[in-house]
Formats: structure tokens, C-alpha cells, sequence
């Protein structure tokens, strides 16, 4: 790392008291050689890489390190504090700390000189060296690798280098209950990580709603390691077993995807592989997640399986049946069947739109079957998928809608459960799966239905319906700012499926008031990433240069109804992020419900407002809400920066963005 790092750059007695500070000292000298223009504006982008994700390593090292406009050329500073400073790592302080500082845009030049340290970290005699280093100008020498440690003579050659280790290989897998962002962005943040890993390989297989493209098998078996990343069950897990496995929520993925690959490494290093073979009583969640997941979590992840099944047949279902409305008219649901198939007129726009809605009906009419068999199947695999159907479609059958068939999917896969347990005769073992406990789980899961549950489920789900289409004024408003708090609590967690979930549950059964909810929940979960799209655009410079290139993908995404495109603003800055959203939810969720605004369509985002009803009051409530969040970020921004910076600081000019301090949101 030649002319990274001179004496003037090194620091032996380095004496601050906080990561901040320590960054500001060995900034101070980068800046005194020209290599920083503006020590605030740099400070601020240290900071936010900081509050994304904690820079300090195992074995007392400390790396904050950024991209930034303020930098001239690549530069490292070293600074040994004997005190010892809190970066965030596990085992403790750090008194070894480089500040890495690279020109914006040189991702080559960062990412080279993180991994060139990382190499060098990974030699204890280098440590140790620096630890007893006295001298600046030898231990820059050192640093850059072009002389002996500090305590040899400089003519003496130095020892023999080990050679480095093979390229550790991991294969991940990532899953979320829609398969439409989380997927995606766990992905993409793991194969950074490794990127920007010493030494690291990592292939991701994305299991998304459009379904999933296995790895080789010849990948996995030379993969070192495995990381699940996911919210339902990995497809085909036995492919990978055998093998040291990190097993985590996809959001895992995306918020820490560098702790998840040292875990895997460390497990590797520790022998820790899984099983080859399943149990045959284990079962997919079983399988998947950590061994102490309590009940809840689980319950939690067989409930999005079904749900994760069920959002393509709504999607395609209640777009169709949209579309119907919207070319032919309410009318069209008088059109007999009977005159589609034999008086079909291929001029009519009555005929298409006949057609459109009756096959949207058709789709329609697998919700609560799919909801159910895939619950099941969640729960007990492919054995639970014929009791589940059954159960499904017998809740269709009484009346039980949407409730009936979370009732009956959790039955089914219960029943098959416990039949999977008991002990059979090994020559009656080929036909359990094929006959017996189909067989039998479907006898109990209808025996239940019908006859046990059934009716009390159905009254129950009578009455929501009925509470729902009766809601008004301000119970109506109430119900929405609680729709509209949770779609953004989370930003695409589990709180935020749950109120989709109940949504898209009322599409099962459609009511005015179940379309009202869906209306309300799809504006809610657009405002997040929408209003910080506007926030970075009208205020940019109290963003990172980083938010201000999210802030333009954040317009697509918030308009597509992806509330997952504002988690690289919450991550940085929850405090700020999450409440402002949530208010902006609330506002929207309100006015929508208060207006009376409908939706058949379970997704889409502006690209279904032709089928909204009310649309213009619709796109109202949205911009209402968009307006208040990202006033309310603004304003939670601009208090954080004016009290971030001290008296007297001159600061950078207001028409220069990429100056504006930022401080991490632990600040």
C-alpha cells in the first residue's frame, strides 16, 4: 500500500475518548497533508458508513473507512490507542484503528485497500508488531508492507510470507414472504459483503415470486459454507446440508450481511455442519431457522408460507377482475356464464370484460384452498398440502372464508404432524405419504370443519365482514391510521405482512368495506419510500451522497408499492426514518378510509389507480401523507445537524451538499 500511509499519517498515543473523536484526530492529519478539503464534510460520511454498520473486528481493530467528495486520493491513517476505543466490535475496544479514506466513485481503490489491511489483520506478527511499535516513519513502513517490524533491523530480510489462504466459498439463499424485495436486497447486501470480505466467494440462489434458479450442485459441493436468509421455508434445503449453516430472517440479510458471513466462517473453523438427511418427522420450519425459535416464530413463518402462495393468485385474481369492471362496467357481473361460452362476440368490450371478470373469479376462488394447502404444507411438507386443500375449500364450503382457511391449513398441518410421529411397521412406510396419511389427516381435518369448527368460524368471519362494511367516520378513520402505523412500523417486517395479510384475506371475500381496507393499506405502505425520495430531493444536503443516489430508485419503488425501498434510510437513521413514515402512514391510512377510496387489486402501487375508486381522492391521501413524512424527516434532520455542529464552526456552504455533516443515528 505504497504512499497510502506516511509518519505524518501515524499516531502512537492516539487519546480519544469515543470513535468520533478518534476519527476526527486521524482526520485532522489527513487533512493537514491535503488530502481532505473539508474535515466536516468528510466526518459526516465516516459517520454515516458508521451507522450502517459497525466497523470494529474481533481482536481489538477499529476501521471506519467511507467514500467521500472531501477526499483527494486513497489514504490511510493509523492511530494505537493504549485506552481503548468502542467500535462496535463483539470481543471488546479496539486499540489498533485505521481510518481508511477513499475519492467518491473509487470503489476499486476502497475496496483494495480494505482488503490489503484485512490480509495484513489476519497476521498476528503484524499486529503484535504494531502494538510494539515506537517509531511513526518505521511503522508506516511497515503498514505499506516495504519494511521489517519495528523492533528488527531494516537489513535484515524479512521471514518467509505464509501463503495465504484458499478463498473461502459460501452459497446463500434468501426468501421473503412476497419474494419481491427483501429477496432481492438480502441478496445484493450479502454479495457486497463478500465482496468487500478478505478472501470471500459468495453465490446467492434468490427463492422470489417468480421462482428461483437452482445453484449447480457441483457449487454447492464446493462451498465452505451456507447462509439461509429467509421468512419461509428454504425450497429443496437438503441440497446443502452437511455443510456450516447460518440460519437467519431475511432482514438479517440485508442489515448485517458481513456479521452473517464471519459466522459462517467461524463456524467452519469450529467443525459445526448439519445433518445429511432429514428427520422424517422434521418439517420444513422445523428445518429452518435457529433450534430455538419459540412457537410464535414459528407459527409466524408457517402463516407467511401461506401467504407468500396466496399473494400471486390475489394479484392476478383481483387485477382481472378490476379490469372487467373498468372496461365493461358493474354490469358485467349479470353476464351469465352460460352466455360467455356460447354467444362470446369478439367486438363486444362486454364479452372481454365478461371474460376478464370471470376468470379473475376463477383465480379468486383458489385463495383460501392455496391459503390453507400451503400453511400446511409449511408445517408438515408435501404430506400436508391434500389435507390443507381439503380444508380450504370445505371453509369455502360453509361459509368460513378467509379465517376458515388459516383455521384449517394450521389443522391440517398439525394432524399430519402428529401422524408423522408415530412409529409404523417398516412395510407400511412406502404408502404413508401417498395414501395413509392423506387418507386420514383429510377424514380429521373434515370431521373438524364441518362439524366442530366450522360454524363458529364462519359466524366469526360474518361478523368482521359485517363490522368492516359498517365502519364509518371516525371508527372507519381509526381503523386506517392503525393500518397505516403498521404497514410503515417496519417497513416491510412482520407487522407490515400482517396488515397485508388482512388485507388481501378481505379480497377473499369482497365487501366494500374489505375493499376500503386494501385501499388504505396499499396507500400506507407507498409513503415511506416515496416521501424520503421527495425529502432527498428537496433537501439533499442533509443526506449522504449514497441516500441522495436511493432517493432516486425510491421514487420507483414507493410508486410500485415496494415499501422496502426506504430501508437504506431507516437503517442509517431509524429514529428519524421509522416515526416520520409512521406518521405519514397514519395520515394516509386515515384519509383514505375517511374518503371512502376502494381497491380490488392487492398490488401495483399508481399503476392500478384507474381501477381505484375515488381515484383523484386517492392520489390525494397519498400526497397528504407523503408531504407530513417527509416534513417530518426534514425537520428531524435539520434539528440533528444543528445541534451536531459546535459554535463557532464555519461549516461548509449551504450550496455545497456533500459537505453537510452527518451524524450517525446513535448521535
Amino acid at each position: 500500500m505504497t504512499e497510502l500511509i506516511t509518519a505524518d499519517l501515524v499516531d502512537l498515543d492516539l487519546s480519544a475518548p469515543t470513535k468520533d473523536e478518534a476519527a476526527r484526530s486521524l482526520a485532522q492529519r489527513m487533512a493537514a497533508r491535503g488530502r481532505v478539503t473539508d474535515l466536516d464534510g468528510f466526518l459526516a460520511d465516516v459517520a454515516a458508513r458508521e451507522a450502517q454498520m459497525p466497523t470494529g473486528l474481533d481482536g481489538g481493530i477499529g476501521i471506519p473507512h467511507c467514500r467521500s467528495a472531501h477526499v483527494t486520493e486513497p489514504t490511510l491513517a493509523f492511530g494505537r490507542a493504549a485506552q481503548g476505543i468502542d467500535f462496535g466490535a463483539p470481543d471488546g475496544p479496539a486499540d489498533l484503528v485505521f481510518l481508511i479514506a477513499a475519492p467518491a466513485g473509487a470503489d476499486d481503490a476502497h475496496l483494495s485497500i480494505l482488503s490489503s489491511l484485512a490480509r495484513q489483520l489476519m497476521d498476528e506478527d503484524f499486529k503484535a508488531s504494531l502494538r510494539a511499535a515506537t517509531d511513526p516513519e518505521r511503522t508506516a513502513a511497515l503498514i505499506r508492507g516495504d519494511a521489517a517490524p519495528p523492533d528488527e533491523p531494516l537489513g535484515k530480510e524479512p521471514p518467509q510470507a505464509e501463503s495465504q489462504p484458499e478463498t473461502f466459498k459460501i452459497v446463500a439463499v434468501t426468501s421473503c414472504p412476497t419474494g419481491i424485495a427483501h429477496t432481492y436486497m438480502a441478496a445484493e447486501a450479502l454479495e457486497n459483503a463478500a465482496r468487500a470480505a478478505a478472501g470471500v466467494e459468495l453465490v446467492a440462489e434468490t427463492q422470489g415470486s417468480a421462482g428461483f434458479t437452482r445453484l449447480a450442485p457441483e457449487v454447492i459441493a464446493a462451498a465452505d459454507g451456507v447462509i439461509f436468509a429467509h421468512d419461509v421455508p428454504v425450497r429443496e434445503k437438503d441440497r446443502f446440508a452437511g455443510k456450516p449453516t447460518v440460519d437467519v430472517g431475511v432482514k438479517a440479510g440485508v442489515n448485517r450481511p458481513a456479521a452473517l458471513i464471519q459466522e459462517v466462517r467461524e463456524k467452519a473453523a469450529r467443525g459445526e455442519t448439519t445433518a445429511r438427511g432429514a428427520d422424517p418427522s422434521s418439517t420444513p420450519v422445523d428445518n429452518s431457522g435457529d433450534s430455538a425459535d419459540g412457537y410464535g416464530t414459528k407459527l409466524r413463518k408457517w402463516l407467511m408460507s401461506g401467504v407468500s402462495y396466496m399473494v400471486p393468485f390475489v394479484a392476478a385474481g383481483g387485477l382481472l377482475i378490476a379490469l372487467g369492471f373498468a372496461i365493461g362496467g358493474y354490469e358485467v357481473a349479470d353476464v351469465k356464464v352460460e352466455t360467455l361460452l356460447n354467444h362470446f362476440d369478439w367486438t363486444s368490450t362486454t364479452s372481454w370484460a365478461a371474460l376478464l371478470f370471470y376468470t379473475g373469479q376463477a383465480a379468486f376462488a383458489f385463495l383460501v384452498p392455496v391459503l390453507a394447502g400451503y400453511i400446511a404444507y409449511g408445517m408438515a411438507d408435501r404430506p400436508g398440502l391434500v389435507p390443507g386443500f381439503v380444508g380450504g375449500s370445505i371453509a369455502l364450503t360453509v361459509d368460513a372464508g378467509f379465517l376458515g382457511g388459516l383455521a384449517a391449513g394450521l389443522i391440517a398441518g398439525g394432524v399430519v404432524m402428529a401422524i408423522q410421529k408415530v412409529n409404523v411397521p417398516a412395510v407400511l412406510r412406502g404408502i404413508m405419504p401417498v395414501v395413509v396419511i392423506p387418507l386420514l389427516s383429510s377424514i380429521a381435518v373434515g370431521f373438524l370443519m364441518f362439524v366442530v369448527i366450522g360454524k363458529p368460524i364462519a359466524a366469526l368471519q360474518g361478523a368482521l365482514t359485517d363490522w368492516l362494511n359498517s365502519l364509518t367516520g371516525a371508527n372507519a378513520i381509526v381503523l386506517g391510521v392503525i393500518l397505516g402505523l403498521m404497514m410503515c412500523a417496519d417497513l416491510g417486517g412482520p407487522l407490515n405482512k400482517v396488515a397485508y395479510a388482512f388485507a388481501v384475506g378481505g379480497l377473499a371475500d369482497p365487501a366494500d368495506g374489505s375493499l376500503k381496507v386494501m385501499a388504505a393499506v396499499m396507500a400506507a405502505g407507498m409513503v415511506p419510500p416515496l416521501a424520503l425520495a421527495l425529502a432527498t430531493t428537496v433537501r439533499g444536503r442533509l443526506f449522504t451522497p449514497a441516500e441522495r443516489e436511493n432517493g432516486k430508485a425510491a421514487w420507483v419503488l414507493g410508486a410500485s408499492f415496494i415499501t422496502e425501498g426506504a430501508i437504506p434510510f431507516a437503517a442509517a437513521d431509524p429514529l428519524r426514518v421509522i416515526p416520520a413514515s409512521m406518521a405519514g402512514g397514519a395520515v394516509t391510512g386515515a384519509l383514505s378510509m375517511a374518503f371512502g377510496c376502494t381497491l380490488r387489486a392487492p398490488h401495483g402501487g399508481i399503476f392500478v389507480v384507474p381501477l381505484i375508486g375515488d381515484a383523484f381522492l386517492y392520489l390525494v391521501a397519498i400526497a397528504a401523507g407523503v408531504a407530513v413524512a417527509a416534513a417530518l424527516v426534514i425537520a428531524l434532520k435539520g434539528l440533528r445537524k444543528s445541534s451536531a455542529r459546535p459554535t463557532g464552526d464555519a461549516g461548509t456552504s449551504p450550496s455545497a451538499p456533500a459537505g453537510e455533516p452527518k451524524v450517525p443515528a446513535a448521535a
